[in-house]
């Protein structure tokens, strides 16, 4: 089987952070707004592609106002950057149904390369509305400051109000386009 093309069901597909808060606790949030397209062969993952493009005003960590500060020119500043995007350079089998990804994530204007631990494509079933859909998930871990998010505050017990590394976990669920 040939390279097969799938878009993200943004519908069914999100992207979740976790970053430590003074030092105790990991703080959760989401951005419920990804888009984009996975070409996949199976018989060559290597010549694998994946494009994902992530919302930034669909952040929403449980918490209006610390999302509005997300939002603002301290972290993401979506009014200039509405866009966090990934782009694969490499796709490397690494276990059954699992892929070393490597690719340029720009976040706030930056980009830097990046290694996603992906588990998938699944295989694919037949929807009640005749498409083919599969689904896949990805794990990574980046610095915040790497990419220009510097804003922190210092504790008076020492430490910072937030932790410089961030847990990155995305699930997405794919539709293949039709031949």
């Amino acid at each position: 089987m040939a390279a097969v093309t799938y878009d993200i069901d943004s519908s069914h597909s999100s992207a979740h952070f976790s970053v430590r808060h003074m030092m105790v606790s990991n703080v959760r949030g989401e951005f419920t707004k990804v888009s984009g397209t996975v070409t996949y062969d199976r018989e060559n993952p290597a010549a694998s592609k994946i494009d994902v493009v992530i919302d930034v005003a669909s952040l929403h960590t449980r918490d209006e106002q610390r999302d509005t500060h997300l939002k603002s020119a301290d972290f993401l500043d979506a009014a200039n950057f509405p866009k966090i995007e990934f782009v694969s350079t490499s796709v490397t089998p690494d276990g059954h149904e699992e892929h070393l990804t490597k690719g340029n994530l720009t976040i706030h204007g930056v980009s830097r390369e990046v290694e996603l631990h992906v588990e998938g494509p699944t295989p694919e079933v037949k929807d009640p509305w005749g498409n083919f859909r599969s689904g896949a998930g990805a794990t990574a871990k980046i610095s915040r400051k790497d990419f220009g998010l510097h804003w922190n505050m210092a504790l008076e017990t020492g430490g910072v109000l937030v932790g410089d590394e961030v847990k990155i976990d995305i699930e997405v669920e794919l539709t293949r386009r039709a031949s």
